[in-house]
């Protein structure tokens, strides 16, 4: 069953967990204070959050672009890749 289509407000709420998360994890990282296993787990965390709130951003930027303000208002415009 395919996923529901979310909102941009889920999608920035999401986002905004997301980065908050990151921020978590990069501060216990910054402490210099923990094991080897511990380091690289957390590492690995962030690197997968920091993706994440990468596509989200990108996402959210393809949609900007494709708006075109109007005569008449706001308009969506289809994505090209030019």
């Amino acid at each position: 069953m395919p996923r529901p289509k979310a909102s941009s407000e889920d999608a920035a709420q999401s986002y905004e967990v997301l980065l908050q998360r990151l921020q978590e994890v990069v501060a216990r990282l910054e402490t210099g204070e923990l094991p080897l296993a511990e380091a690289v787990a957390l590492y690995e965390e962030g690197v997968g959050l920091a993706a994440r709130c990468q596509h989200l951003l990108d996402t959210a930027e393809l949609r900007v672009q494709q708006l075109l303000v109007s005569g008449d208002g706001v308009e969506e415009m289809p994505w090209s890749a030019e």
